[in-house]
């Protein structure tokens, strides 16, 4: 068999598979088990993360960030300009640690003793498309697209669960870079995340008909690949193309009962506010997070868009909250009450802040020299503030954080040196954190 009908007998076979939106359908290998779980440079602190997105650069100082300073000079000019504006969210402290809420996050605020509040944040660029980007995969520069943060991290890993890909993303930002964010870019296509919706999985192709010829056409591919292997001037490797296969067969199964909130007990739902429709989605997402961390997935991300408030901040801001909050705060609790938290690591955060001076009648612009993330959960302080902005929130002054380091820590957590997670391309190594990069271990237990 010619090897141009070996690869037209593989693309038809693969097409059974339907609409899966799994990365390894998308390119070679370099592995025959490419996922296969890896050791890490040194110990982890830290199994998995779930990364909780909130797009369009949420006001940490107005849910989670409190300056007494924007209340003592509002109506005064800010920095650069506009009006300093305080907050209309009432404030105040929670637990041992005093930590500042607003009474839009009243949920969250109830483990305010197990964030780890980085409030020395900053990046490049207050474009949203580039600093999502940036946020997702270490560069805003669209000249050459980078792999992102979780396809490094399965890169560097593999993953827990041979019958479940090991870096998925919920709803992903649709808007800023789309799929750039969860892509793997140069890295091998089986690195990329794996994407569904807060409705469940994209395909769900059960019936015994289906999954039987299926299962005839990968046995076909198999044989053909053996015959490859075997013949002389044999074909770039195929194996990681059927790897990916086989992995997509056995999620069929795997993944639609795993994401089947219906399981759930009612007590659970409810604690999330799992309800249908566009009110329920986060909650929805917060579930499958857990699900999907419980059953061994290294990396879930899951996205709630709308944070872009220039305008009606007020009303915005209200809305959107009560959409997270009680989603978040049930998923800490959830994981805490399993075990999980002790090896997750749980981020909530945006990829930049907003001004305290006011923008229009209702509304504040856009801050990349200062802002605020939370963490929970493994490897980092608990009740634990890192870094701060100045008195205004406007820059970061102690403890400063660019989004290399915020990289950098991350993989240190996972038992990942930044600067030995390198692949080789275009005649250079690359890396999640460039040519930058520190990481800052100040904050981990």
């Amino acid at each position: 068999m010619s090897t141009l009908n070996r690869r037209s007998l593989l693309r038809a076979a693969g097409a059974g598979f339907g609409h899966l939106a799994f990365a390894g359908l998308a390119g070679a290998a370099t592995a025959a088990k490419p996922l296969a779980a890896k050791e890490p440079h040194f110990a982890p602190k830290v199994k998995r993360i779930i990364f909780l997105f909130m797009e369009g650069a949420m006001s940490s100082l107005d849910t989670f960030e409190y300056k007494p300073a924007m209340v003592a000079n509002a109506g005064k000019s800010g920095p650069g300009g506009g009006v300093v504006t305080p907050s209309k969210f009432a404030f105040r402290q929670y637990g041992e640690s005093g930590a500042w809420f607003s009474e839009l996050l009243p949920n969250i605020a109830k483990h305010a003793d197990s964030f780890c509040y980085l409030r020395g944040l900053h990046t490049d660029t207050p474009a949203h498309p580039q600093a999502v980007v940036q946020l997702h995969t270490g560069s805003a520069n669209a000249a050459l697209t980078r792999p992102s943060m979780g396809a490094w991290l399965l890169y560097g890993l593999g993953t827990e669960n041979q019958d479940l890909p090991g870096y998925i993303t919920i709803n992903p930002p649709p808007n800023f870079g789309g799929a750039v964010n969860y892509g793997s870019a140069f890295l091998p296509a089986h690195f990329q995340g794996t994407r569904i919706s807060d409705q469940g999985y994209l395909s769900n192709l059960k019936a015994a008909e289906e999954r039987n010829l299926q299962r005839r056409h990968l046995d076909l591919i198999q044989a053909m690949n053996q015959d490859a292997a075997s013949s002389p001037g044999a074909p770039d490797p195929i194996d990681g193309i059927i790897e990916s296969y086989e992995l997509a067969f056995r999620m069929q199964s795997k993944v639609p009962d795993l994401l089947d909130l219906s399981k759930e007990p009612q007590s659970v739902l409810d604690a999330y506010g799992v309800q249908p429709g566009p009110e329920g989605s986060f909650a929805r997402q917060c579930l499958m997070a857990r699900r999907l961390s419980e059953a061994g997935v290294r990396f879930v991300e899951i996205c709630q868009g709308g944070w872009d408030h220039h305008t009606n901040l007020h009303k915005g801001l209200i809305q959107r909250s009560r959409q997270v909050d009680q989603a978040t705060g049930a998923l800490l609790t959830d994981l805490a009450q399993r075990g999980l938290l002790e090896e997750t690591l749980v981020i909530f955060g945006s990829e930049f802040g907003r001004l305290p001076m006011s923008q229009g009648m209702d509304g504040r612009d856009h801050n990349i020299t200062g802002y605020s993330m939370l963490l929970a959960g493994a490897g980092v302080k608990k009740g634990f503030t890192y870094g701060a902005t100045d008195e205004l929130g406007v820059k970061a002054v102690e403890g400063r954080m660019h989004t290399n380091d915020f990289h950098a820590t991350l993989l240190a957590l996972l038992g990942l040196h930044h600067k030995q997670l390198t692949y080789r391309y275009a005649g250079r190594d690359f890396r999640l954190t460039d040519v930058a990069g520190e990481v800052h271990s100040q904050l981990f237990v």
